[in-house]
């Protein structure tokens, strides 16, 4: 019999009650076909690979990660706390050691919801990741200092970004095909976090026909060199699978052999399943080859019917570009300190404002951000969010390891907000793990 050198968890919930339509890419099959597959290869009957049935998120949870406007359940269905719940479940089995590493397979994706959610943006709700990561914090903080999270999805993982812009203790790593050319259209190399967290946002814009080459060149000489600086406590892949050279709307070259190879090299503790539409001929390959470098398994025999490795070879154009794009990335990387002293200057506060779109559900968002500058923490923020929607609230954010000064910052922030401005009023403060909110109307 098989046995796995690392015992590795699985959670399947294919979300049968949520999609974009019946015909879109974002349904319920895409986890279908590789439960399918997953079970016809044997995998559950080799030791060591264990399936674990998702729980779900409550109202607290999602509250860490995000402030939901109107509220969670206006943004959200029961099937977004499930697939939450299925990362969390995972995430608690590993934590716990009855696994060594954990993969949920789950849908609805989450990497596009951002820290303030009016609606749906590129299919996302809530970000999964976001909401276990900060169940972690909290219920495992002895154990849980520094995160890594490296998206590997084809598309930027702008709510991921968004999330983690100004935590110190939080490396965001992305690599996805250049903005340029795909959705959302952001993630270039010089988006390097706040004031407060600079360098610790890694971009790596990939160009338009990358292939394994490409990908294993990156997770060598650029992710790997910059986890092991980090030295994070806990690796979280945001396992998108849209770069495979079958996807109908990326423009990749990747298979199924390199994504086993990328986990490998990887060696993520936990996976949570993004994004990939091609449903038949890609995800049950990729999927099966991602399991079996969890497990420390041969994955050399996982190949799609139709895979050539010649027909899907990048250029040596391409692999220059890469080269390049590289250097500039560890230059940022090897300069963040100095990033971040030009970053915060002599200010004791830093401002922003963003228009941000939510194209799955036509919402246009207005956001005015002020940071607390501060060298001892994150930094207190607050946001000042409105959409056409309905719904102007003022949101604020106080970090886990919170100075006096950024939570007294806070407080002032939430206790003068008023009525002729604001519809509401919401703090959330990670520091006592509290929620609070004023109505006005």
């Amino acid at each position: 019999m098989l046995q796995a050198e690392y015992k590795t968890g699985l959670v399947f919930f294919p979300a049968f009650d949520w999609a974009i339509s019946p015909n879109h890419p974002e349904r319920e099959e895409r986890l279908l076909y590789t439960q399918d597959q997953v079970i016809e290869e044997g995998l559950f009957d080799i030791e060591g690979i264990t399936e674990f049935k998702p729980d779900l998120v409550n109202i607290r949870d999602i509250q860490r990660a995000h402030f939901c406007v109107p509220d969670e359940w206006s943004v959200t269905t029961e099937s977004h706390f499930i697939s939450a719940g299925g990362a969390k479940t995972i995430a608690m089995a590993v934590m716990e050691n009855r696994v060594k590493r954990g993969f949920a397979l789950v849908r609805p994706p989450g990497h596009h919801a951002m820290r303030v959610v009016h609606g749906s943006r590129g299919f996302c709700n809530i970000n999964i990741e976001a909401v276990m990561v900060e169940f972690l914090r909290t219920a495992y903080k002895d154990k849980i200092k520094k995160v890594a999270i490296v998206d590997t999805d084809c598309h930027h993982g702008d709510g991921t970004q968004d999330i983690y812009w100004h935590d110190p203790d939080t490396l965001f790593i992305s690599l996805h095909q250049d903005g340029r050319t795909l959705y959302p259209g952001t993630g270039f190399v010089n988006e390097l976090g706040g004031p407060n967290a600079a360098g610790l946002t890694v971009n790596i814009p990939l160009p338009p026909n990358t292939s394994e080459d490409g990908f294993l060149y990156t997770i060598n000489n650029m992710v790997l060199p910059i986890l092991d600086d980090f030295k994070p406590d806990i690796i979280i892949n945001s396992a998108g699978q849209d770069n495979h050279y079958a996807d109908p709307i990326t423009n990749m070259n990747f298979s199924a052999q390199g994504y086993a190879k990328l986990t490998e090299l990887l060696k993520p503790d936990i996976a949570v399943l993004e994004g990939g539409y091609s449903i038949e001929s890609a995800l049950p390959y990729m999927n099966v080859g991602i399991i079996l470098a969890m497990a420390g398994l041969d994955y050399s025999r996982v190949k799609e019917p139709n895979y050539d490795p010649d027909r899907i070879r990048q250029t040596s154009e391409v692999t220059e570009y890469i080269k390049k794009l590289g250097e500039k990335v560890m230059n940022y990387w090897e300069t963040r300190d100095e990033t971040r002293e030009r970053f915060q200057g002599n200010k004791k506060f830093d401002e922003r404002s963003r228009n941000i779109f939510y194209d799955t559900d036509n919402i246009f968002e207005k956001q005015f951000e002020t940071l607390r500058i501060c060298n001892d923490c994150g930094g207190a923020f607050c946001i000042d969010s409105s959409s056409d929607k309905g719904g102007h609230v003022l949101a604020v954010h106080i970090p886990v390891k919170a100075c006096s000064k950024c939570q007294e910052t806070a407080y002032e922030w939430y206790d003068s907000a008023s009525e002729k401005k604001f519809d509401m009023a919401l703090l959330q403060d990670r520091k006592k793990d509290e929620y609070k909110k004023k109505k006005f109307k």
